[in-house]
């Protein structure tokens, strides 16, 4: 087992994965270790994520993340191939319908705004034009939708594997050790301590475990507002026909897409009690899911659930936007977490983010200060308007 790195990554997720692709692809590569504690990713949230990619959001900063993201998903089995082999994640952009009733027509309008000012392709189609544009959508309670033409979905597993696997093509080294205490001097960073005993002397940490995020935090001497938040991601296959859909999301958290056959999506629930359970309730597709896919879409009436998996969400309580950047008490501490079901999503602009702050001394693409631990010590929330 090495005994120094530059850089210690701590999770070995889409996010800690992407973070070492990055600063390994650099011409002044330093050295990175990944700490992963569970190489299975067994509970892994990455290998569970819904796998959308989408430009609706209402801050520029999550718009300019998702500008650059998407098309590099779009090109990833190319750019992340190892040995010739493709890096495969079943790219498709099939775009992203947000649908509002009157509750949200000025977030959508506004927000709609804010991304055509930021290049991304979008419609607003009121009541009629959304019924012309897909005929088996009950829209009587609607009074606007956004749909955004080029955002997509992907695989997640094959991200997750696709950077990993690049990440060691390109030198990282990945520990399967569970990082037990960090070490520090003052406002340095000196090394991470394993469950195991041992130990890597280190400049940098990179915090993106996640759901865990707050436990890595604690080992530095501080908190954070994330929690883990558990979500279910069902399968269920409809015996009506529907015309081609894109991935849909309404006010209420109702989030699903095409996969395969059927679909794959749920409905959240934002009261969920926040901690580490991966107990599946199976009934809560008949109870919550399935009545708001009926009244939406008819058709689902005759649905049936095939499979669930339970996951996490690494929640920002504070503003349900991620925390990225360094800690100012202890710069070499960097935060990459709290992305309340974005990470995936955002998981290349984030690497080449961090990558730019450890090795240029700050941001040279995306400005991210507005997420950085400022807000977060003020209490000064600053939130994503759009459809979460």
């Amino acid at each position: 087992m090495p005994g120094s790195a530059d850089v210690v990554i701590i999770g070995g997720g889409a996010i800690g994965c992407a973070v070492a692709c990055f600063l390994r692809m650099r011409n002044n590569a330093p050295r990175v270790t990944v700490i992963e504690r569970d190489p299975t990713y067994a509970l892994a949230s990455t290998p569970r994520a819904s796998g959308g990619v989408r430009r609706l959001f209402s801050g520029p900063e999550n718009i300019q993340l998702s500008n650059f993201s998407i098309p590099f998903y779009e090109r990833f089995a190319e750019e992340m191939a190892v040995d010739g082999v493709p890096a495969e994640i079943s790219f498709r952009k099939g775009g992203y319908l947000f649908i509002v009733d009157g509750r949200g027509t000025r977030l959508l309008e506004e927000s709609a705004a804010t991304q055509r000012a930021h290049g991304v392709r979008i419609d607003l189609l009121d009541r009629a034009a959304l019924k012309h544009r897909f005929p088996s959508m009950f829209v009587d309670d609607l009074e606007l939708a956004a749909h955004s033409l080029d955002d997509a979905w992907v695989d997640p597993h094959g991200v997750q594997q696709g950077f990993r696997r690049k990440a060691r093509d390109l030198g990282a080294e990945f520990l399967p050790e569970e990082a037990a205490a960090i070490e520090r001097d003052g406002a340095r960073i000196r090394a991470v301590r394993f469950a195991s005993g041992g130990s890597m002397t280190t400049r940098f940490v990179v915090n993106a475990a996640g759901a865990w995020a707050d436990q890595v935090c604690a080992m530095a001497g501080m908190r954070s507002p994330i929690r883990p938040m558990r979500r279910f991601e069902h399968y269920f296959e409809c015996e009506t026909a529907i015309e081609p859909l894109p991935y849909v999301k309404d006010l209420d958290r109702l989030a699903f897409r095409p996969e395969g056959r059927g679909y794959t999506g749920g409905m959240p629930d934002s009261d969920e009690p926040r901690g580490f359970n991966f107990e599946v309730d199976h009934g809560y597709f008949e109870r919550v899911v399935w009545p708001a896919l009926a009244h939406r879409f008819p058709a689902f009436e005759r649905t049936r659930e095939k499979s669930v998996m339970a996951g996490l969400y690494d929640q920002n309580e504070l503003d349900g936007n991620a925390i990225i950047g360094p800690w100012p008490d202890c710069p070499g501490f960097l935060m990459a977490a709290g992305f309340s079901g974005h990470g995936l999503m955002h998981a290349p602009g984030v690497g080449r983010a961090i990558a730019e702050l450890i090795l240029d001394g700050g941001y040279q693409t995306i400005d991210l200060a507005r997420l950085g631990w400022d807000r977060v010590l003020r209490n000064e929330p600053y939130r994503e308007r759009g459809i979460l």
